[in-house]
């Protein structure tokens, strides 16, 4: 955050709320940016109610910003967290079809891209995405988490981010910040129960805008959590932002290697390095009697991995505390244990490989 935006948040700090708190204490502040002089920033109230009574202190807001040195213009919209206010935030529309031909959609401020892939859904590819970024902002890197499972974003929950994104002008957006790490989903800008029934040009419009219109700044490593599958989003990816390299999650048992030979033979196709494979669920230790059993059978990503030439990233066990954190939205990297010991494991040998 640039010193003009520190100085502005302090001088927010100061105007409080009828029932307490400020603007900052109370997390009201959205999208914050500043671009030539001119700073725009939402407010966004808890109810549309609470909105109508906020004209007072908005206005008060862009007089504080104005008197900010370095700041020439200010403006600010105020909007409602459920329902809709006096005076809205500029609204993006998301989806549509993708725009500029192949253009790179690349961020040119992201160092390196990884994709985190598995050829079939359930094996734990978005708990393996949200863990690996906690542990590698915990490895002190500049990390991003983009939800690119367009009809099934997952990575608002377990990353516990309960705010919708915002655009301060209608053309770019602001990514969420949780744990360290910058996060953008389909899923924190579109009603949680609402489904996407978007064909693939839509899907593809969609990774174009929260790969080229999301402010994610300068960041070491950009985590993709890609879609089951061998679609669309896959083929836009690869072909328009040139990840850096692919990493495949898979479970032991032969159902779930079948799929994963599928997403291995696909970047193998468009040229896309595969960094190595991890495999999940790999064994499950009971806490109660110590009995340690392979319910999905055991090495088979071992042995895929040692066919391919490439790593065995993990093998990472199938536990309850991985589950509860996930739901809870505290992923189990960020604490102590074997699990996050594995999780920070891995982020050491990605940012020791210069991948990461």
């Amino acid at each position: 955050m640039s010193d003009v935006l520190k100085q502005v948040r302090a001088q927010l700090e100061q105007l409080e709320l009828p029932d307490g708190g400020t603007l900052i204490s109370r997390d009201m502040v959205r999208a914050m940016r500043i671009d030539a002089g001119h700073l725009r920033f939402v407010i966004e109230a808890p109810s549309a109610q609470v909105a109508q009574h906020m004209e007072p202190l908005r206005a008060a807001a862009e007089r504080a910003a104005l008197a900010v040195e370095g700041v020439d213009a200010a403006t600010v919209a105020l909007t409602a967290h459920e329902g809709a206010a006096a005076a809205p935030a500029p609204q993006l529309k998301i989806g549509g079809h993708p725009k500029g031909g192949e253009r790179s959609i690349r961020p040119a401020s992201v160092r390196s891209i990884l994709a985190i892939a598995s050829g079939k859904g359930g094996v734990g590819k978005s708990t393996v995405s949200s863990n690996l970024a906690v542990a590698l902002a915990k490895a002190g890197q500049k990390v991003g988490l983009l939800d690119a499972d367009i009809h099934g974003p997952s990575q608002p929950r377990m990353m516990g981010v309960n705010s919708r994104a915002a655009s301060p002008d209608g053309k770019v957006i602001t990514p969420l910040q949780a744990h360290g790490v910058k996060m953008m989903s389909i899923g924190s800008m579109m009603e949680a129960d609402k489904a996407v029934i978007w064909r693939g040009p839509m899907l593809m419009g969609a990774l174009q805008q929260m790969m080229s219109q999301v402010e994610w700044g300068d960041l070491d490593v950009l985590i993709v959590d890609l879609p089951p599958g061998t679609g669309d989003v896959q083929l836009t990816l690869c072909q328009r932002a040139a990840p850096t390299g692919a990493i495949v999650v898979s479970t032991p048992q032969d159902v779930a290697l079948l799929d994963a030979r599928k997403a291995i033979d696909m970047f193998q196709t468009l040229k896309t390095p595969i960094l190595g494979l991890i495999e999940n669920m790999s064994l499950f230790h009971c806490p109660h009697c110590g009995e340690e059993t392979e319910i999905f059978g055991h090495g088979g990503v071992a042995d895929e991995a040692e066919r391919l030439g490439v790593p065995l990233l993990a093998a990472l066990p199938i536990d309850l505390e991985t589950r509860l954190s996930g739901d809870a939205g505290q992923p189990v990297a960020l604490g102590e244990g074997a699990v996050a010991e594995a999780y920070a494991r891995l982020a050491d040998r990605l940012v020791e490989g210069g991948v990461a």
